[in-house]
């Protein structure tokens, strides 16, 4: 895999933005759900949308998450449970997958990845399943995929996963050691990467405030993704509610660390176009 001419675009978001417990501390009071969206564009340029682990969506849901979003942002879409959970990326699924793909480029310009998200008994005695998955998956979407078992960490599946400029997913959770994911980094399997900040359990349910520090975890990642922007085009790195309490916040303090400018939310009630 041949080195970027430049360093990556590093597209820092949450997972979802459809959370009522953000209208106040990050969504001016009194925003309605319809406008969720389009306020978080003002603050992020990226989500993980995570309603399409459940289900294949909508032609119109597609195009309406696109209009609602200017023109340099970008979805990461979850490829649905159908595929990754129940076919365990078997024989029906390759025919859901090719479906899913098609209503995913809809998005057009503005579908950044998907991820494949496996289940924690997804084990690598199933490598012969996911060896004929990857050939299936399309060359014009860059697709991730996060294992939840260590097992998976191999340089045998790394080396397959390069084999078709597949990324590894790098998940700060509970799965496979924090240590071990940062090293990662520096063995990059596509031409883009994919990190996601998910906390060690789901104790918490009070999304609306930073409930645990973080801050060295946070310093830990944005050390590795300086050090892996010169060896990929574009990182995409998604922060679940879970990680510390309020994903909005942890994504400021990312934002921070790699030197970009965060939208604070008292600029969000600031009027002005999206396009």
């Amino acid at each position: 895999m041949n080195a970027p001419d430049s360093p990556a675009v590093i597209r820092i978001g949450t997972q979802g933005w459809n959370y009522d417990a953000w209208v106040g501390p990050f969504y001016p009071s009194g925003t309605r759900a319809a406008d969720f969206l389009a306020t978080y564009a003002r603050a992020f340029d990226t989500v993980e949308v995570d309603s399409t682990f459940y289900a294949v969506p909508a032609v119109k849901t597609v195009r309406g998450w696109a209009d609602r979003v200017p023109p340099h942002f970008r979805f990461a879409l979850k490829m649905p449970q159908e595929i990754t959970h129940e076919a365990r990326l078997r024989g029906p699924a390759l025919e859901t997958m090719r479906h899913f793909f098609d209503r995913a480029r809809e998005l057009e310009d503005k579908l950044g990845a998907v991820l494949v998200q496996l289940s924690p008994d997804f084990l690598p005695n199933e490598l012969p399943a996911l060896a004929h998955f990857l050939p299936e998956l399309p060359s014009d979407v860059p697709v991730a995929i996060e294992f939840r078992h260590r097992g998976w960490v191999t340089d045998g599946v790394l080396a397959l996963l390069a084999e078709h400029g597949v990324a590894l997913a790098l998940t700060d959770a509970r799965w496979i050691p924090r240590r071990q994911m940062i090293a990662l980094a520096e063995r990059p399997t596509a031409d883009f990467a994919y990190l996601r900040w998910m906390g060690p359990n789901r104790d918490i349910v009070d999304y609306s405030r930073i409930q645990v520090d973080r801050t060295r975890e946070l310093e830990l990642w944005a050390q590795a993704l300086r050090a892996l922007a010169p060896r990929v085009r574009t990182a995409y790195g998604f922060v679940n509610n879970h990680f510390a309490g309020h994903s909005p916040a942890s994504g400021r303090d990312l934002q921070r660390l790699l030197g970009q400018t965060p939208v604070m939310p008292d600029q969000l009630g600031e009027q002005f176009s999206l396009f």
